[in-house]
């Protein structure tokens, strides 16, 4: 198993690893930044809204090479809250792509009762204060979700999502 679980750099893959991935989001939990839609309903709706990640489980994968190498993986669950109610969950899978300066790529999904939505980004370490992630797709009420979720830590164990969607 890696043994960079209490680093500074864990911290970051974490957060990376949950940030990273992708998000779900609901219509009933989203609140509309702006919408917009003529008679014919083609044009795309935007909304914005935000939810807490709370780690349920994370463990890393030491794959190759002993220690951290390229191909090692860390793995995340959250459960996501909205207005401290549980509204859906959260999975990613982080692998490292390059040791020195450090890379890895981050691919998540995001589950609510509407649908599910993924995300993914190539997360350089040490990470930013916070990390933009594309939406890369979706399925049910996000079927064609296209953005970004801004992610930013809050603590080793949870994050903070403001979701940026077009549907």
């Amino acid at each position: 198993m890696l043994k960079i679980a209490k680093t500074s750099a864990a911290r970051h893959l974490g957060a990376a690893a949950a940030v990273a991935l992708t998000l779900a989001g609901g219509a009933a939990l989203a609140t509309p930044a702006s919408a917009s839609s003529d008679t014919s309903g083609a044009k795309p709706r935007a909304q914005t809204f935000e939810l807490v990640g709370k780690q349920t489980s994370a463990d890393e994968v030491d794959l190759g090479k002993a220690g951290f190498s390229v191909g090692d993986q860390r793995i995340v669950h959250e459960d996501l809250y909205r207005g401290g109610e549980k509204v859906g969950d959260h999975s990613a899978a982080c692998t490292v792509t390059q040791v020195s300066p450090a890379a890895l790529q981050c691919l998540g999904t995001f589950s609510l009762p509407e649908g599910q939505f993924a995300a993914q980004s190539l997360l350089h370490l040490p990470a930013p204060a916070s990390v933009d992630v594309a939406v890369t797709g979706g399925s049910g009420e996000y079927s064609a979700a296209r953005g970004f979720i801004r992610t930013v830590p809050a603590g080793e164990t949870e994050r903070h999502f403001t979701v940026h969607l077009e549907r």
